[in-house]
């Protein structure tokens, strides 16, 4: 397989793109990209190419992990970086920009809620906010976020029984990623320890167990799909690509997303 050159001209749209997840950062640094996160063995190939298949579709997502600090916006705003081209991202700040995602189904946004939690926070959504913003799905657009929860029960505790979102809607989120931590070798270790998958209609099933798929092979991305891209990933992984801006400057650039 022959490796594709790393192209990172200047590109508006991109700059814009990585400039909205870095309102994400909340410990300063630099925002970590899907290659930070392989390297580190917190998400393997595998598992990326999976998320970068069902994203790149249009599927939207949610990363969990109970204790702050865990990497949950990290891991999201890495893969926010597969988010199709032609879908801007925005940042749902207020009630107003939620009625207007509303009224507006298209062009198609992917509405990224900075976490499902209290407290007068830039873009933390609850109660009516909440349910709001889960109604963007309802009308065609993205939804990413994240939230305080280790397992899918939590997930759901806080979703549609203490924020009364509608189960319909929590099944809209396509991706539920819950993150583990363990010391390892005198450090914390960070890994995606398992993943859901919702069809958007049935309840969500346990799709990656921490180290593979086991026997299910879900339903939202085909074989065919996964197989492009696997290769894709090898691809970004060999092109030299390393920051935010150069991983989607190179997916954007040779048409992947």
């Amino acid at each position: 397989m022959s490796t594709l050159p790393l192209k990172n001209p200047v590109d508006s749209n991109v700059v814009e793109h990585c400039a909205i997840i870095e309102e994400c950062n909340q410990r300063g640094g630099r925002m970590l990209s899907v290659i930070d996160l392989i390297r580190a063995g917190t998400i393997t190939p595998e598992l990326a190419a999976y998320a970068f298949a069902a994203i790149r579709k249009g599927c939207s997502f949610l990363v969990g992990a109970v204790p702050g600090g865990a990497g949950k916006t990290t891991v999201m705003g890495a893969m926010l970086n597969f988010v199709p081209r032609d879908v801007k991202l925005v940042a749902a700040d207020s009630m107003a920009t939620l009625n207007s995602g509303l009224a507006e189904s298209v062009p198609r946004k992917c509405y990224v809620c900075h976490e499902i939690g209290t407290g007068p926070y830039y873009a933390y959504l609850w109660g009516e906010e909440l349910r709001r913003y889960f109604e963007l799905a309802h009308v065609g657009h993205m939804l990413a976020t994240n939230l305080h929860a280790d397992t899918i029960e939590q997930a759901y505790d806080q979703i549609c029984v203490q924020n009364q979102v509608p189960l319909s809607l929590f099944y809209k989120i396509s991706i539920i990623f819950f993150l583990s931590a363990r010391f390892e070798g005198g450090r914390v270790a960070r890994t995606i320890g398992s993943a859901y998958e919702s069809d958007g209609r049935r309840p969500h099933l346990l799709l990656w167990d921490g180290t593979s798929f086991g026997n299910r092979t879900g339903t939202i991305v085909s074989p065919e799909e996964m197989r492009r891209a696997q290769q894709t990933i090898q691809l970004l992984v060999e092109s030299g690509a390393t920051t935010q801006h150069e991983v989607r400057s190179f997916l954007v650039n040779n048409g992947f997303v």
